[in-house]
């Protein structure tokens, strides 16, 4: 076993972390996965359930149930704040409120889909950095990210997928992170999900089993999270 100790990077990182913490900073909890589908944001809003009822006092800061049945079933009941609605292009585009947030001060924030990118005209370009925003106010956030999306493995993910993957997040990020929580399944039950609806409407399903979600991709990128 690598001692820690031995390891220049890790022992900074754990110093960096526990200056964050005496800071008065909230803490960054990551639910990380290898695919859509696999069950993160499932996994979040269900911590935030046992979290609710152990008293503590938790929002969803932005969600995005994708129509799935059992994550819209599971978000019910907890105290969502209303999404900020941005204009763009004549069309009607909705993002995470962050001032919203900050004036509720929860304990506990979820934020879904680390890597997305706001639409133009928001503060902020990126969902992460609205949340480093979240978390210098001493808010603790709870968010998920699939591994395609960072920076350090675009290239990778593009030469196995044949996809290039656009939004992508710095690895700094997760290295930050307080906590990271991998969820796992394997390509055979992802796929069996895909072909059930659990994940995408029918025609957007059937053109993802031929494409990002063919076996060899997800057994390659379950590989790299791993």
């Amino acid at each position: 076993m690598t001692d820690v100790r031995s390891d220049p990077d890790a022992l900074l990182l754990r110093v960096q972390r526990e200056e964050r913490a005496n800071s008065g900073r909230g803490s960054l909890r990551i639910y990380l996965g290898a695919f859509a589908g696999i069950g993160k944001t499932y996994a979040m809003l269900n911590e935030a359930r046992r979290r609710r009822k152990y008293g503590e006092d938790v929002v969803v800061g932005f969600v995005e149930t994708h129509g799935r049945p059992q994550t819209v079933a599971v978000l019910d009941g907890l105290d969502v704040i209303p999404r900020r609605k941005v204009e763009h292009k004549g069309v009607i585009v909705e993002e995470m409120d962050v001032d919203a947030i900050l004036r509720r001060k929860p304990a506990v924030c979820l934020v879904d889909e680390l890597a997305h990118t706001n639409a133009p005209g928001s503060e902020r370009e990126k969902r992460y950095e609205d949340v480093e925003v979240i978390l210098d106010a001493g808010i603790n956030v709870v968010s998920t990210l699939n591994v395609q999306h960072l920076e350090s493995l675009n290239d990778t993910v593009e030469s196995i997928t044949g996809i290039k993957v656009r939004e992508t997040i710095p690895d700094r990020i997760v290295d930050e992170a307080d906590e990271l929580i991998l969820i796992d399944l394997s390509p055979e039950a992802a796929r069996a999900r895909m072909e059930h609806g659990n994940i995408y409407p029918p025609e957007q399903a059937k053109a993802a089993l031929q494409s990002f979600f063919r076996p060899q991709n997800l057994a390659a990128l379950r590989e790299i999270a791993l």
